[in-house]
């Protein structure tokens, strides 16, 4: 009998169908001369320090930092979990062969494996690999399942991410509480102050922003510019510090016709925007429905798991060449979509490097709708669903082509330019034209791709023209940056602080970036809950409590979100084998002595409150879905 472990009921369903497997029994399926059974996510944890030793259950500075000899598993304190787990491990021990068939990426693979060991298992064990759920995906997986020896070190990375997290988060947390946190009278749950690996320097990302704001001091200059044929140009005099200065000048250019001295026009290209990753679906959701990142993550697991998308957990933008053949027939069968699809109808499908390169992918390839018709979903599934499908459509269209015009002027001897866009031919941007033909409309939705009128279109000017026109002294303050939205936290997460527009250096900067694609919504959760930051509007903003924190933390390595973006780098070098997991591990403690001997030789008295665990920060509305959700592994 072959063992098949999925993690999750629903995905044992279909695959007992798949393999024939029609005969329910209590947690499991069988039939055909297969089981099919099932996990609920993590049925395994580490074990925590009580159950190392009875001197680390009671909370002391003279225990730290506590690093077990040995990192131990143990099964989760559930009822159901532990009548799960019974039958997961009769049946292991009555098989002759395991198929792995949980999540592939990291987290699933640790899952899986977690339970496989508890359980005692000795038996063979092959890995099913798919990057969708449909039932081509699912059968073409198990015509070619891999031995688990080629995921050892994707478990290794996990491994090590958890037992990472485990010193850095247990040990940090306790070390500060017991240095610096307040008791407060009648509070029930204690006064903790939470630190992780990847929550504090996510919240110092927020407090440096805000404090950044709230010190932000503003100048004013003037710069002088004029307005001829209703555009306004600029001009190249530096510009004045207060509005007297610039009044000589001012005069001067009103002295004088305007003359046209230039005029410049080139036809440029804009290439579609890449495929989503899961971090740019959840940015592009929030900026576009107001989504936050922990409901666009429930929404696109729901529609992977109703078969209408692909793995979403992914962290590349681009395509394996070997999905180029499949790509036609997808948008054959994207049936809400084929009026859009006319532009290019009967061409060869375009092939870009921007979109195929093998190199770019590991485990699994972008986020694509896998064709099949979207049916009885929900408003935030028609939106995620529909972002998809568009993408993945405009991927295939023409280049945008717009011209690109440049005019300059005179006034005397005063230089003045000006430039403007014109779009010539759409190319992918056609795909966003016909916005709301497919879902419906939200009041939430904001202007997306493509959406743009030509408002920088100029009009046509001639070289040598001359008229009337009206300088002015154009007042300019400078602005403070703006505050996080959990759209551009997300951003800054997955580029470690760095402000970054640019899809090439964004992915480039990827392998650094803090925390992993399918936790960082997780941690900004964590956030809210543990009142470290609030939301107002679609703006994120840092509690006193948040501020405190990170103001109270002086060791960088626990705040600073490029060394941690570093050991982010690590763990995906471990990943790929090209790293030592020992050498990580003995570093995390390393680090972690340094902290604990830091903070305990400080001699201030400093005490900070934090807000009591049972009040409600206020944060983004959370899906209320019922639905299998079961990852929630914080760093």
């Amino acid at each position: 009998m072959i063992l098949c472990i999925t993690e999750k009921p629903s995905v044992g369903a279909d695959i007992a169908r798949i393999l024939g497997a029609d005969i329910r029994r209590d947690g499991y399926f069988e039939g055909n001369d297969y089981c099919v059974t099932w996990t609920f996510g993590h049925l395994c944890e580490l074990k925590d320090p009580a159950d190392y030793t009875p001197l680390w259950k009671t909370w002391s500075l003279s225990a730290l930092p506590m690093i077990p000899q040995r990192f131990g598993i143990k099964l989760k304190d559930d009822k159901g979990i532990k009548h799960q787990f019974e039958v997961i491990e009769r049946l292991i021990g009555s098989c002759d062969k395991v198929i792995n068939c949980g999540d592939a990426g990291q987290e699933g693979e640790l899952i899986q494996r977690w339970v496989m060991q508890k359980a005692g298992c000795d038996k063979p064990v092959e890995r099913l690999w798919i990057s969708s759920l449909t039932d081509e995906s699912i059968k073409e997986g198990f015509q070619h399942l891999r031995p688990q020896k080629d995921l050892e070190s994707l478990y290794i990375a996990g491994l090590c991410r958890a037992i990472g997290d485990w010193i850095l988060g247990i040990n940090a947390t306790r070390l500060y509480t017991l240095k610096y946190a307040r008791r407060e009278p009648g509070m029930r749950n204690g006064n903790i102050l939470s630190v992780g690996r990847v929550q504090t320097p996510t919240l110092a990302l927020v407090v440096n922003r805000q404090l950044e704001i709230d010190n932000f001091v503003p100048s004013t200059s003037f710069e002088l510019r004029t307005k001829y044929r209703g555009v306004v140009f600029s001009s190249d005099v530096k510009p004045f510090k207060t509005e007297e200065d610039g009044q000589a000048t001012l005069e001067e250019a009103r002295k004088h016709d305007f003359e046209v001295t230039e005029v410049s026009k080139k036809k440029a290209k804009e290439a579609p925007p890449k495929l989503f990753d899961l971090t740019s679906l959840q940015v592009e959701a929030n900026k576009k429905y107001g989504l936050s990142a922990d409901e666009t993550l429930k929404t696109i697991q729901s529609l992977y798991e109703k078969k209408l998308t692909t793995y979403p957990r992914v962290d590349t933008t681009y395509l394996t060449d070997d999905m180029y053949p499949k790509c036609g027939p997808i948008l054959n069968a994207l049936t809400p979509y084929q009026d859009i699809l006319q532009p290019i109808r009967g061409k060869k499908l375009k092939k870009s490097n921007k979109v195929f390169d093998n190199s770019k992918v590991t485990d699994h390839h972008a986020i694509i709708p896998t064709g099949q018709p979207p049916q009885m979903l929900t408003q935030p599934e028609w939106q995620v669903y529909d972002m998809i499908a568009r993408r993945f459509i405009c991927v295939f269209f023409p280049d945008c082509v717009y011209d690109q015009t440049q005019v300059k002027g005179k006034s005397g001897k005063i230089i003045f330019k000006t430039s403007g866009k014109k779009i010539v031919e759409p190319g992918w941007k056609a795909v966003y034209m016909q916005q709301n033909t497919v879902t419906p409309s939200s009041p939430e939705q904001s202007k997306d791709e493509g959406q743009e009128k030509d408002s920088s279109a100029l009009p046509e000017f001639i070289k040598g023209e001359t008229g009337p026109h009206s300088p002015f002294l154009g007042k300019k303050t400078t602005t403070p940056p703006a505050y996080f939205t959990e759209g551009t936290l997300l951003k800054a997460m997955e580029t470690a602080g760095a402000t970054v527009d640019d899809d090439e250096l964004r992915e480039a900067l990827k392998a650094n970036g803090i925390g992993r694609p399918s936790t960082r919504a997780a941690i900004i959760e964590i956030l809210y809950k543990r009142s470290y930051i609030r939301k107002q509007g679609k703006s994120l903003r840092a509690t006193e409590a948040g501020i405190e924190l990170i103001s109270l933390i002086k060791e960088e390595l626990l705040k600073s979100a490029k060394l941690t973006g570093i050991w982010e780098g690590r763990l995906r070098s471990i990943e790929r084998g090209d790293y030592s997991a020992a050498d990580f591990i003995s570093q995390l403690k390393d680090m972690i002595g340094e902290i604990t001997l830091s903070v305990l030789r400080d001699p201030s008295n400093r005490r900070i409150t934090q807000l009591p665990q049972d009040e409600k920060p206020q944060k983004a509305k959370s899906s209320k879905s019922k639905k299998e959700t079961p990852k929630s592994k914080t760093d």
